[in-house]
């Protein structure tokens, strides 16, 4: 390898990079807009279920969530862009990506449990494909996955809980 098209690829590498990194920072940046505003007084008046967890322990949650995200989505986009199976891939995880990013706006902005029930369901399934495509063609990318589809599984038994202890 020259050092010119070395050179090239850490300037790509670094490209994709800050892409990964911006996507899933804007998706956490939209998400707390929903939801900062509206923890007190109305999510702290709702009934919640005896595993809901206190209220410090999601930020930490979700950004080790989103750094793996951004990791696991960056060694999908420094494949060449021909891979087999990386358009896909990478259609996935926008998808869960913006199903992520909706999900405080309808469950927290409006107000509303059963939206964010409606949100969350097909999101642990779009997220699951992610998992199962990124796997396929880059095993570390799909295992850094996992523990978002673990917490989001729990997310949703929580959502659900919350939804019925509030009808």
């Amino acid at each position: 390898m020259t050092h010119a098209s070395a050179t090239s690829s850490w300037s790509r590498d670094l490209g994709f990079g800050f892409l990964a990194i911006i996507t899933v920072a804007a998706t956490s940046a939209v998400g707390q807009l929903a939801t900062y505003p509206n923890l007190a007084p109305w999510y702290a008046g709702l009934v919640k279920p005896s595993f809901n967890p206190p209220n410090w322990l999601f930020g930490p949650v979700w950004t080790a969530l989103y750094l793996l995200m951004a990791f696991a989505v960056w060694r999908i986009l420094r494949l060449p862009a021909a891979s087999a199976g990386r358009r896909r891939a990478l259609s996935l995880f926008f998808a869960q990506i913006a199903l992520n990013a909706a999900w405080p706006w309808m469950f927290f902005a409006a107000h509303n449990p059963l939206l964010g029930l409606i949100n969350i369901v097909p999101q642990i399934l779009v997220i699951i494909a992610t998992i199962a495509a990124f796997y396929r063609i880059d095993r570390m990318a799909g295992w850094c996955l996992m523990p978002l589809a673990a917490w989001v599984c729990f997310a949703t038994v929580l959502n659900f809980s919350i939804w019925i202890l509030n009808s």
